[in-house]
Order: C-alpha cells, then structure tokens, then sequence
C-alpha cells in the first residue's frame, strides 16, 4: 500500500522545481562534430573536459555529459550505480522528462569514470553539525565540502545521496537538449524556436509536421547550446511523480537481466580465491600440487591475502582452490567474539572521547539526585550477504586494461587497475554492471584488486574471478559491532535528560584508509543516528568513542544510524516508559522540528495510534530515526502465538521532499524496512579462531517470505530539499520492533539479533 501526499498549492518544492537556471551556474561545454550532438549540465567551478568527446565514432559528436545523439540513437550518461535500489531507471527518467521521450527506447551507459560524473552532495554530508542546522556556518563548510569534491572528482554511489546529487543535473540537462533541438529545427526551417514544441523523441512544429531528434543531431552540433533553460514545474510532468514501471524490472522479474556473474567472452578463463581466513595477512607456505592435478586448471597464482587458481570453470577453479594445502599467517586482532567485545568495553574511557557533538543544557547536574534510569545496548558484526557473490572480469593487455564488474566506487577501480598494471588511466575501460545487491559492500574493491591480479599472470586472456559464498562472508567488511550505554531521568511525567555514550571502532577511518583519504575531525558514524535526532530534551549529551579497530568494517546500508538509532529510540522509549506516558505523545511533544512532527502525526494516523496496548498477547511499538535527511516514523504490530512472536503489520511515513518515483519510494521503504527487521531478527557474526563462524546463508538469515508483514507507507513530500530513500527506513526499524515486543510480553530487549532472547514465527 503506497501513499504520496501533495501539496496543490506548493508551487515550489525545493530546489527540484526551481524554475531557472542562471547562465553563469549552468556550465556546459563546448564542442562539435558533424552528424551529433551531446547534451549535459553540471555544476562545478572549473569545467573538466567532456569524456564524451573521447573515442567518437563517425557522425557522433559530443558537447555535454549526459546526453549524447547521433543520427542512429541517443544515449544517456546515468553514472550512478544500480546495485537494485532502482537509481538506473530513476535517472533515465529525469532526464527523458524534460527532454520528452520514452526512456525506454535510449540506450542507457554509466559511462566512463570521470570527475565530471563526481558526487559532491554525499562529501557534506558527514559533516559534524546536525543535519537540520542551516547557520551560516554549516551552510558555508557543506559548500566547502562540495567543492573540495568536485575538484577530487571522487565518484561513488552511496549515503542514499544519488537523487539529491543528480535530480537538477540530469533534469537541466535534458532542457538543455531539449531547448537546443528546437533551437536547431528553427534554424533548419527558418522559424521562431519558440514556436516549437516537443513530444516523444521528436520536435513538433506549429502545423502539426514532426522531425526526430535523431534527424536533426548534425544541425544541433552547429548551434549554440541553450543554457537559459526553463525546468517544468510538477504539474506539468508526464511521467515524474506519477505510477509507471521501472525500466530495468521486466529484466530483473524474469531473469533476463545480465550481472557481473553472467559475463562469458571468448576464449575466457575463470577464477577462484582460497583467502587466509583472517584479515589483512597472507600465507607462510603452500603446497598446491594435489589443486594443479584437478582437471581444467591452469595455474596458480598469489594475490593479495592468499591464492587464486585459473582453471577452465568457475567449479573447477573452486575444487582446486579448496585443495590447496596452506599454512596461513596469524592475524593480530582478538581471536573470538568475546576478546573483541572486551576491546570494545576497555574502549569507554573518560580520556578516549572521539566526539561531543550534543550537550544540551545540564546532563551531570539533571542526574545528580535523580531517579536514574540506565542501560545498555550492543549491535553485532553484520555482513553483507548480497545475493550475487562478488566477482570481476578482467582482460590486462600490454597497453590496456578492460574490467567488467558491479562497482559503487569506479574511480577507485579505475586507479587500481592502472597502478597496478603500469597504463595510464586513459587506458583502462570499466564497465560497470548492474549488482545482485550490495548493501554497501561494493563501496570496496578488494575483490576486483584479487581479479586483477590475477589476470596479470594471463595476459590477454580475460579472466572471470569469482569468490564462493563462503568466501564472501568470510572476507567480507562488516557492520561495526557497536555498543552504547546510557542515562536519563524524567520529571512530573516528561523525559528531562537524556546522557548517551556510544562507543564503535571508526567505520570512516577504516574505509576511507582503504578508498579514499581519511578525512580529518571526529567520525560522525560513531554518534550518526543518536546526536542528530531533533528531540528538544533540555539536558541532551551524546558522547562518541573510538575503539580500536580488530578486523576491517565497511559501510552497512545505513551506517552509523542502523545501531544508534536502536540505542538512542530504544533508551527514549525507557524513559518515556518510566515517566509513564503516550510514546507518541511525548515524542511529539519533544520534537523540535516541523517536518519531523508531521512525519510523527503522519504515521499515527495511519495506524489509528491509541497507546501500545492493542489487545491480549499483542503489542504495538513506534520508532523515529531523522537519518540522510529524511525523517522516518514506523510502527510495529506484533503477536505472541505458539511458534513465537509474529509481525503484523508496519505503517511507515517518510518525508524525502520531492518524489519522482512513488513506486521505487514504496519499494525502497518497505525494502529499507524489512532489512532492519530481519537483521534485528535473525543475524550476526560471531568470531572464533579469527573468522566468522556464519559462513551462508543458512547461519545468517534475514527476514524469510513467510514472516514479511504487510506493509503501509506514507511520503508526505513537505521537506524543503530532496533526499534520497535507499536507506533511511532501516535506522528506526529494529527499535519499533524491540518497543512493540517490549508492549506484548513486558521483555526489553536491549542487544542485537532478538532471537537470542525470543523466538519468531
């Protein structure tokens, strides 16, 4: 069930409806070529060359980034990656909406790393001031920020920041091509361009005649692009904010759609790693002569962390790779779960404080005398588990390097493969292909590192590295574990203080280390999800501390606020509990921010809120996460049967501003929801002998099909500025769950996965 509120009188919603763009803002090159043209916009102070105009083919030509026309077809750049969020269609689309033509007859290419395909809008986003602050001083670093990032030209998809990055860029670049194609059919016939129209592909003159904007690429080549251009307000798309089917799901419904794991070239050899079963060292020795006996293989070859053999099949080159005989390195982190957790106890130290991004009023003073109410809260290590194992094709020739793989972090990858291989980056190709998920993981490129390595010992031959399942999990970058402790008092029936540590190894300063540069200042991770909650408690601290890091983490769908918010919903529930009042009610009565109230009210309507207590075995818990800049509420039915706790319904309200998909917005609600869910449910990683006992997923499972429940959604659409829904519903999920077991059986569950403690039907 699927809701999007609209405003009829807004005429505005934030910047996506702005409805000019300045000539001195709206930068686009400028080159021609006989028989095209390509159409673009970006922001930037300085303009990079237009990878467009590299490698032209005959009558092609090339002018802006994003989109290319030549007398055969036309082509849009959509440079973020789809890792089944849905963000391929979603940027086909605003595009084809100012340009007028059915996305699903252009052909659709991420194009080649380039900064001009950079994301600035995620560098602020990590910032340490509260999402909701737009003071001077705020507003002018996240603008430093941005900047600082369009002149790296670091190019990743993740933080649910592609919409909010692209949504202007794409859209003023399909005016652009629009205005420019009108501009070229009145020079051809001699006619005002303001009496042009254009529909479906084509430019409609006054008398009903048509022309193909295929048909006129030579002329627009010709002509000036025109840069004063006029977005069109909501009320007059033809496809943005209404229902209509994304262009990739036919594809992915019927299993048609090709994935990195699917390339087959010819003459192709294929891959397997046999890794050290810890991180970050490699092997003593080796004995590889009963894997070179097995058919079909090739050879074998040392990659960073461990092995690889070649064979003639990917199950072949799996059989050597496990008949390997090895005497692995021993890693120098704690060797089991329990060392680790005491790493991360030792951690909460008066004199290891990474951050105090939130001290409201009087935290020590509200406390002293009171009725403490105090706890504590853990999350687990958690894996990826994207259902397509990580894999990358590679093809090393002496002067060329092609990579065909599933990337969030292509510029990563593009620098990779040339140091490695000793080319210039000029002359490594990267596909980049639609992922079998990846919930942050492919924010690394480890596994393409191994398959380029790998393909060195062959050159010339491409070479299809995959890992196992096994290995996946084994090897992966996990979830921080993270734990908080916590203190609050309340008075004459309100919650008075609030006093949050939390404590987590830097999820910024490991990955960053490994993709990027590690940016300077405190890890907002370590706090994301807890110090940036608008409540208005008048004594509100919320304390960050780093602990050593024992094995390498990544970013998790959500990072940061997929444990804190379950620390800080969780810990106000406590409280709100102890001052013995509405849950809903006190957190309106808290909230600070309008937008948040909204989504707050929102959501009690839809449910008809009337307390926790619905009935004999049953309970209904609530949960509010402000997390990339979208405020979520939900609220978690649950039922106490025979076979254990059963999930009936969740009603979840967002407000991400502007929607211009409602049907991926449902979907990336409800998908966002039942991750947090399940995992809340059903999974960790536990240590032991330095790797993880769960290993598939019949050890780590999420959310199974008959424990879904039915979801009700909700996107008000009254956020000022446009953000985006890959991840926000995660954070308040696992809370809303614990709260609404907490309402049916009278248990806190405090820790992470809750089947250590209840069962689930």
């Amino acid at each position: 069930m699927n809701e999007v509120s609209k405003d009829p009188k807004k005429a505005n919603n934030g910047k996506a409806d702005k409805p000019k763009v300045s000539r001195r803002k709206f930068l686009i090159g400028s080159a021609a070529v006989a028989g095209g043209v390509a159409f673009g916009a970006y922001f930037i102070l300085r303009t990079p060359a237009n990878p467009l105009l590299r490698d032209l083919g005959p009558g092609e030509a090339a002018i802006t980034p994003f989109v290319k026309i030549t007398e055969t077809g036309i082509t849009f750049i959509v440079p973020r990656a789809d890792v089944g969020q849905g963000i391929l269609s979603t940027q086909a689309h605003l595009i084809a909406e100012e340009l007028d033509i059915d996305p699903g007859t252009v052909t659709l290419d991420p194009g080649q790393p380039h900064p001009i395909y950079v994301n600035a809008k995620i560098a602020s986003n990590s910032l340490p001031f509260q999402p909701l602050d737009e003071g001077f001083v705020p507003r002018t670093v996240r603008d430093l920020m941005e900047t600082v990032a369009r002149v790296s030209g670091a190019q990743f998809t993740g933080g649910s920041s592609s919409v909010a990055d692209l949504h202007e860029k794409l859209r003023h670049a399909g005016a652009a091509a629009r205005e420019t194609l009108k501009t070229a059919a009145a020079g051809r016939y001699g006619i005002p361009a303001a009496s042009l129209a254009t529909e479906n592909g084509e430019v409609v003159f006054p008398d009903g005649r048509r022309i193909a904007y295929t048909e006129l690429a030579a002329d627009a080549a010709l002509v000036e692009p025109v840069t004063d251009v006029e977005l069109r307000p909501p009320e007059r798309w033809r496809k943005l904010g209404t229902v209509f089917q994304r262009i990739d799901i036919v594809a992915k419904s019927t299993g048609a759609q090709r994935y990195g794991i699917d390339i087959e070239l010819p003459d192709m050899l294929y891959a397997a790693v046999r890794a050290n079963p810890g991180r970050g060292v490699s092997f003593d020795r080796y004995d590889d002569s009963v894997a070179r006996e097995i058919r079909g293989v090739h050879v074998v070859v040392e990659v960073t962390d461990g092995l690889a053999v070649v064979a003639d099949n990917t199950w072949r080159a799996f059989r050597a790779a496990a008949a390997l005989d090895v005497d692995w390195q021993t890693p120098d982190y704690p060797a089991s779960s329990e060392e680790m957790w005491r790493v991360l106890e030792d951690a909460h130290r008066e004199d290891n404080i990474d951050s105090r991004l939130r001290d409201d009023g009087d935290v020590d003073e509200a406390l002293d005398g009171a009725d403490v109410v105090s706890a504590e809260y853990r999350a687990p290590f958690l894996a990826h588990a994207a259902l397509e194992p990580l894999n990358a094709t590679v093809l090393v020739e002496p002067d060329h390097v092609t990579v065909w793989t599933a990337t969030q972090v292509p510029t990563a990858i593009r620098d990779a493969a040339a140091e490695m291989t000793g080319v210039g980056k000029e002359n490594v190709t990267l596909h980049v292909l639609p992922a079998g998920g990846s919930f942050g993981r492919r924010l690394d490129h480890d596994y393409v590192v191994q398959a380029i390595e790998v393909a060195m010992s062959v050159p010339g031959t491409p070479v299809k590295t995959t890992w196992s399942r096994e290995a996946d999990m084994a090897h992966d970058f996990p979830r921080p574990f993270h734990m908080a402790r916590a203190r609050g008092a309340v008075s004459g029936g309100r919650v008075v203080a609030c006093d949050i540590d939390t404590i987590s190894p830097s999820l910024s300063a490991s990955w960053f280390g490994r993709v990027f540069i590690v940016p300077p200042g405190p890890d907002t991770l370590i706090v994301w999800g807890a110090y940036d909650q608008p409540y208005a408690i008048p004594h509100y601290r919320v304390t960050g501390y780093k602990a050593p890091e024992v094995v390498p983490i990544g970013s998790w769908r959500s990072p940061g606020a997929c444990s804190n918010s379950f620390f800080h919903e969780a810990f106000l529930s406590e409280l709100i509990a102890a001052a013995g009042v509405d849950p809903l009610e006190e957190r309106l009565r808290l909230i600070s921010d309008p937008t948040s109230r909204r989504v707050l009210e929102a959501v009690g309507e839809m449910c008809s809120w009337n307390g926790p207590d619905i009935g004999a075995g049953r309970g209904r818990g609530i949960a509010f996460a402000h997390s990339h800049h979208v405020p979520v509420a939900e609220v978690v039915d649950v039922t106490v049967t025979d076979r254990g706790l059963r999930i009936d319904d969740v009603w979840i309200a967002a407000d991400c501003g502007t929607v211009f998909d409602p049907v991926n917005a449902e979907a990336q609600l409800t998908g966002a929801a039942i991750w947090g869910l399940g995992h809340a449910m059903n999974c960790e990683l536990t240590y032991e002998n330095y790797a993880p006992l769960q290993t598939n997923y019949h050890a780590f499972q999420g959310m199974r099909l008959y424990q879904t429940p039915r979801f009700h959604t909700k996107l008000l659409e009254q956020a000022p500025a446009v953000a985006g829904l890959g991840e926000p519903a995660t954070a308040p999920a696992a809370p809303a769950l614990a709260d609404a077991i907490f309402a049916a059986t009278g248990q806190r569950l405090r820790e992470m996965p809750f089947n250590r403690f209840v069962d689930f039907a």
